[in-house]
């Protein structure tokens, strides 16, 4: 397994650029919400090995966007480049962002939700949703009862 299981949720502020490639679904939001997202995650899961220049296909990026109203699900693989897309997937670059990042597990994803926010509102950050996309990366070991995560919340700092 890539990442060792974090229990402490630690936070910490990135800028990365994402390149990606996979599947989406969209759906009313909240009832659509979680059954949706696992589905396009598991479609995905059984498919990305197609994807070519893939970085690590244990690794799940399930980017998604939601207005309240309806929502987006990705279930994608990171790629060093965006090349001969399968059939169906989409493609598509998250660009450089500054993130807000918390790791938890698969088992205390809520949790881990609830001290990010807390974090972002504490230390004069703000949601920054426009161009970019929250990201939830799963660790994942098909073997495990619990598995790392990461969530990242795209921010900008209030008054620079």
């Amino acid at each position: 397994m890539g990442k060792e299981l974090s229990r402490s949720f630690d936070i910490e502020v990135v800028n990365r650029e994402y390149k990606l490639v996979g599947l989406c679904e969209t759906g009313n939001f909240p009832d659509a919400f979680p059954e949706l997202a696992v589905e396009v995650q598991r479609a995905f899961w059984d498919r990305r090995k197609e994807i070519k220049h893939g970085k690590d296909y244990e690794v799940l990026f399930s980017p998604f966007m939601c207005n309240g109203i309806i929502a987006t699900y990705f279930g994608c693989v990171e790629v060093t480049e965006i090349a001969d897309v399968p059939e169906g997937m989409l493609a598509f670059v998250l660009p450089e962002t500054t993130y807000v990042k918390v790791l938890c597990t698969n088992k205390t994803i809520g949790e881990g939700h609830d001290k990010l926010h807390e974090w972002i509102r504490q230390n004069g950050y703000e949601p920054q949703l426009y161009g970019s996309s929250q990201i939830e990366i799963y660790y994942i070991d098909e073997e495990a009862d619990e598995e790392p995560v990461e969530i990242l919340f795209p921010v900008s700092k209030v008054n620079p």
